[in-house]
């Protein structure tokens, strides 16, 4: 069944709460087009048909079509704070670059954002940090991209957004960005995490 109004809310709750958060990052307007893209028709209509409330509807676009997920496809690749933006595929390899700084704000806002949306009664700051920490096992991120946005979930989890201002990140980035490589190259697919079991 679907539930276009229910969807609808909930994008602007979260949308909302990332504009928030960028103000506490210092970034004051740079966020409100974010996640505009939920809006198009390509992504609404499948959404809302997936849409269940307690979590992402591409993930049970997912497990409706053996994993494959076309609204997955479409908003990673027009939304430039997520890593799949910067990951290419040249013979058999994954080859991935560091995400902007700008972006890399921008996620950490939006992963927030996303733990006090889902977790509206029981949010704890230690919740963006402790899920970053499980996902980037399976995701493909530069070491620099992986090192920064752990060190800032980290940061939130230990003292809010005290020490993410922009002046900080920014010094923060250019540091761990000035001595890893920009662009690596990964020759195996990170497989260690099993793939949700589909219930037919």
């Amino acid at each position: 069944m679907s539930h276009p109004l229910k969807h609808f809310i909930l994008v602007c709750r979260h949308r909302n709460q990332v504009i928030k958060n960028g103000f506490h990052l210092g970034f004051f307007f740079s966020f409100l087009t974010h996640d505009l893209s939920k809006f198009r028709p390509s992504e609404f209509i499948t959404s809302c048909r997936y849409y269940r409330g307690d979590g992402s509807p591409i993930y049970n676009e997912r497990m409706a079509n053996n994993y494959y997920s076309r609204v997955c496809q479409l908003h990673t690749r027009r939304n430039k704070h997520h890593w799949e933006y910067y990951t290419d595929f040249l013979v058999g390899r994954i080859i991935v670059r560091n995400i902007p700084y700008r972006y890399c704000m921008e996620y950490i806002a939006d992963v927030i954002s996303a733990s006090m949306t889902y977790n509206s009664k029981s949010f704890k700051r230690n919740m963006p940090y402790d899920y970053f920490m499980f996902v980037k096992e399976s995701y493909y991120m530069t070491k620099a991209t992986e090192e920064f946005l752990s060190k800032c979930f980290l940061s939130y989890r230990d003292s809010g957004f005290e020490h993410l201002k922009k002046k900080d990140t920014k010094k923060m980035y250019q540091k761990i960005t000035s001595s890893l490589p920009d662009v690596e190259i990964f020759e195996e697919m990170k497989t260690s995490r099993k793939l949700p079991e589909i219930k037919k």
